[in-house]
């Protein structure tokens, strides 16, 4: 049966992304070849009951709540023992520890390298954190950070990025400071200890390099005009999700994947 394909696909999208899976994962689970899964998320084809059912299992969320398409994803991260529960009416998506730790751990090693240039605050970050996501899966087709980035007016923006910078300061691993960028305000973040980088593998610091070295000289409207002009985010809604499959879709100025005609 068809369950209003473009808004429930909208939705298995947001839910996949979150939770770090790929499509060739869910579509294992759902025992549908990997198009079909890029039909159901962009609207093409619809949900059968029994599909249904197994993506309910997949996101360990109820059939309910993916059929309550009113009602959007909110990111949660993991509680701390004695943590109270607060009970919400969004749909719930708790970001994996071990993507938190990455993230924590790329950030940390990001501010270790640039948090101290007079450029780097908030929003250049945003930015650095969308680039080494979006390379990273454009080369090698896996996620690094895995962050879900939304399409606002300044550029791509990392939604879980509050709230992990949150308990990182609640945890004395990193500082925020106020500070001004010539006559603007400006929020920085510094670290207070070094990366773990026992968990990031080399590949992954050599993108991650690539992008720092490539980008962290801009200032913020300089790296934010330069993420509107890259595929994903022109190809995105505002205030949509920022679709990562778009990445093999870039132009030439922003790809950084060797094409051949095999591939193609």
């Amino acid at each position: 049966m068809d369950l209003l394909p473009a808004r429930l696909g909208k939705k298995i999208r947001q839910l996949r992304s979150q939770s770090g899976m790929s499509q060739q994962r869910l579509a294992a689970l759902l025992s549908v070849p990997r198009p079909a899964i890029s039909q159901i998320e962009n609207g093409s084809r619809g949900v059968t009951a029994d599909e249904l059912v197994k993506l309910s299992q997949a996101f360990s969320v109820t059939t309910d709540s993916l059929l309550d398409l009113d009602k959007e994803p909110t990111v949660l991260l993991p509680i701390k023992a004695k943590a109270r529960m607060k009970r919400k009416q969004e749909i719930r998506i708790n970001v994996p520890q071990k993507n938190l730790d990455k993230f924590r751990e790329v950030l940390l090693y990001v501010l270790d390298k640039i948090g101290s240039k007079a450029n780097i605050g908030e929003t250049v970050i945003y930015k650095l954190l969308y680039f080494i996501d979006f390379n990273y899966y454009e080369k090698f087709e896996e996620q690094l950070i895995g962050a879900q980035y939304i399409k606002n007016h300044f550029g791509p923006t990392p939604i879980e990025f509050q709230k992990v910078v949150d308990r990182m300061t609640e945890d004395g691993e990193i500082e925020k400071v106020k500070s001004k960028y010539f006559q603007y305000p400006q929020a920085k973040y510094l670290p207070l200890r070094k990366p773990d980088l026992g968990n990031i593998k080399a590949r992954e610091l050599e993108v991650i390099d690539d992008v720092l070295n490539s980008l962290s000289d801009m200032n913020a409207t300089q790296i934010s005009r330069y993420s509107h002009d890259d595929v994903p985010w022109k190809t995105a809604k505002d205030g949509d999700f920022i679709e990562y499959e778009a990445v093999f879709y870039r132009t030439p100025a922003y790809s950084v994947r060797e094409y051949t005609e095999d591939a193609a």
